[in-house]
């Protein structure tokens, strides 16, 4: 078990910035104007520069990994279906109780979770966190758009259900991280090297990802808060907060154990990293899928402020327990 205080001194930098972020948005100092901007660079130039890195730099093996992918991929699924049953009533419909749901499942790993684990436990962490960021990007976040249809699907025959699938691939395809982790991937199992001018560029480019992004995810959150400021009962989100930052990881915990006492060649390190990644704060970008496909996006802010607040103890007694 690691001391406690040591682990705070690693996790607060990246939490000081989103904190930074959070308030240049709130004061003024940053337009939230720029906020797309920022957002924009971070998503299309530097972490897809910082996943192709990691997936480069990764052994295959490791890329390869199928007992990470479906201990994590089968916790995924448990929490989208439980956090529906749990929150679906008669004023949270599918749609809601959907992207809540994805909300409860889908980690920051992206803009917070790379390079805070990283920190934490060295780059050799970067192939488990690779495959739950597929996993999360490719089908949770599919299944979860595909299920706020459902609403719309009652009077089409599923037709809109079918349509917002398709929709939510659609989007799988144009999103550049991925396609970085396959590129990685790829560079890695044929030992290719990009050429060093290119490769010093990659690197800069990824250098930057951590500061911007942590800055960001602030920034994104201010605007959030400051665009949903309307009254809401605690039932609507604290119980969302509480399965994303203590439910999660305990479910990853417990099937990855149950899995490796049952032969599944899951590593005692792999379990670690999935569980860390599991207790991270809600992925900011689950509040740009609410407002596009017309969920509550209050709501939606909420769960990730309070889950993005609450994480700095929780996820630092998360990693004390297990490393």
């Amino acid at each position: 078990m690691a001391p406690v205080l040591n682990i705070l001194l690693v996790t607060f930098p990246f939490f000081a910035l989103v904190l930074a972020g959070f308030v240049a948005a709130r004061r003024g100092m940053l337009p939230l104007d720029a906020i797309p901007g920022l957002n924009g660079f971070v998503l299309y130039f530097a972490l897809p520069c910082l996943l192709y890195r990691f997936g480069s730099t990764t052994p295959i093996a490791e890329l390869l990994d199928a007992s990470v992918v479906g201990v994590y991929l089968l916790c995924g699924l448990v929490m989208v279906a439980f956090a529906v049953v749990m929150t679906l009533n008669a004023r949270i419909r599918w749609n809601d109780a959907s992207i809540g749901a994805l909300v409860a499942a889908f980690p920051n790993t992206g803009f917070m979770g790379v390079p805070l684990l990283a920190a934490l436990l060295g780059p050799q962490v970067a192939g488990t966190v690779i495959l739950t960021i597929l996993v999360d990007l490719v089908i949770t976040s599919s299944l979860c758009i595909a299920l706020s249809r459902l609403d719309d699907a009652q009077g089409h025959g599923g037709q809109a259900m079918l349509d917002a699938g398709k929709k939510a691939l659609r989007g799988v395809v144009a999103n550049p991280m991925p396609w970085s982790i396959i590129l990685g991937a790829a560079a890695s199992a044929y030992a290719f090297t990009l050429p060093k001018p290119v490769e010093q560029t990659v690197w800069l480019l990824a250098d930057a990802a951590s500061p911007v992004a942590l800055f960001t995810i602030g920034a994104v959150l201010a605007r959030a808060q400051m665009r949903s400021n309307h009254p809401m009962p605690l039932s609507d989100y604290v119980p969302v907060v509480l399965m994303k930052l203590l439910l999660h990881p305990l479910l990853v915990l417990a099937v990855g154990t149950g899995a490796m006492q049952l032969g599944v060649p899951l590593s005692p390190a792999a379990l670690t990293v999935m569980v860390l990644v599991a207790a991270l704060p809600s992925a900011s970008n689950v509040s740009l899928l609410a407002e596009r496909f017309g969920a509550d996006n209050g709501r939606i802010a909420r769960i990730i402020l309070v889950t993005t607040v609450a994480a700095f103890f929780t996820f630092s007694a998360a990693v004390s327990l297990v490393s």
